[in-house]
């Protein structure tokens, strides 16, 4: 009964199949194979139009590097108050841009609103040497609350962000799972909706190491050879990862996995909103849901063999009780039945 992340789930073996076939022969290096360029192609296929990606290995390289890309060290940008790049990065952004600030918002849900943006182009709109100058908007998709907004919210964030002259970043190491539960097409929620860049993950959903930057706007991208060489993300058996990337995105693999574990999210979700000692306290759009409950079934629960985190973030209105519980592709129809009678014998 392991609900703790989908990071815990292993690689799915048609992404092992790829980086095994990846392993014939002697091929170019750093990105100078035909597993690269097969790569690169799906991504185009799936963007509907030309990008440039950069493939790296973790999700906060991708988001430090792309938003080093965006913003000077003098710059800002701006946040969620509980988005993965304030919260769990250890400064890894600030790094990367060397020594950018994150000028954070609250919002209901995870989610950021055009107002809260203008809020905080009040006080930094004007330029002034004595403040950072905000350069980028980065958004969370699916955010850290497991929402997810709609094609129609991102369009709204990016009017407002280019209003104020800010490029826009979206995080988006569940991406996959954002594109299963809205159905629509991956160019709809970013390039087509204002999205410049964007942090695709492939890791959470049945890679080994796979993380990609997405460049919709080229121009943004010219130096960044030189900004993935220096951070150490540069592989020279650079087919490896590629290859994670064709296993991945052929013949709609993402969106199956995603959808999996999205729909086991929701079976969870409707088994325990019937108990009287929990509550579901977000939308549960993709994989993840947040349930309030307090220490005693908790404690049941891992007593039982279930495993899960406490959630305790700013903004935080559940005192201490707030759980998350993560599903991913890998997870069965048994777990989910065994947790659920674990919570109602409490």
């Amino acid at each position: 009964m392991i609900f703790t992340s989908d990071n815990w789930a292993g690689v799915h073996p048609k992404i092992f199949a790829a980086m095994e076939a990846a392993n014939e022969g002697l091929q170019g290096a750093y990105g100078a194979d035909a597993t690269s360029t097969k790569a690169e192609a799906l991504f185009d296929e799936i963007f509907e139009r030309k990008v440039k990606v950069f493939f790296v290995t973790t999700g906060g390289a991708a988001n430090g590097l792309a938003l080093s890309a965006l913003v000077p060290p003098f710059g800002a940008v701006l946040c969620h108050e509980v988005a993965h790049v304030q919260m769990d990065e250890a400064g890894l952004p600030e790094m990367y841009t060397g020594g950018a600030k994150l000028l954070t918002m609250a919002g209901a849900g995870g989610k950021v609103t055009p107002d809260a943006i203008s809020e905080v182009m009040r006080v930094y709109g004007t330029p002034m040497v004595h403040h950072v100058q905000p350069r980028a908007l980065s958004l969370t998709q699916a955010t850290e609350y497991g929402t997810v907004y709609s094609v129609d919210e991102i369009g709204a964030l990016a009017e407002a962000a280019r209003g104020h002259g800010l490029k826009v970043h979206m995080d988006g190491a569940r991406f996959s799972n954002g594109v299963a539960s809205l159905g629509c097409k991956p160019a709809d929620m970013t390039w087509r909706a204002g999205i410049d860049v964007l942090s695709f993950g492939a890791t959470k959903n049945g890679a080994m190491a796979a993380e990609a930057v997405v460049f919709f706007d080229e121009t943004l991208a010219h130096d960044f050879a030189w900004r993935q060489k220096r951070a150490g993300h540069l592989w020279s058996k650079a087919r490896f990862l590629a290859a994670q990337w064709v296993g991945f995105l052929q013949d709609g693999l993402w969106l199956e996995l995603a959808g999996v574990a999205n729909a086991q999210a929701r079976k969870l979700a409707d088994g325990l909103k019937a108990l009287p000692s929990v509550t579901i306290e977000q939308d549960v759009d993709i994989n993840e849901l947040f349930v309030a409950m307090d220490d005693g079934l908790a404690a049941h629960l891992r007593a039982a063999g279930g495993e899960f985190y406490d959630w305790v973030y700013p903004g935080d209105l559940w005192q201490g009780r707030l759980r998350r519980l993560v599903t991913s592709y890998a997870t069965s129809d048994a777990e989910i039945a065994e947790f659920i009678a674990a919570a109602r014998g409490f």
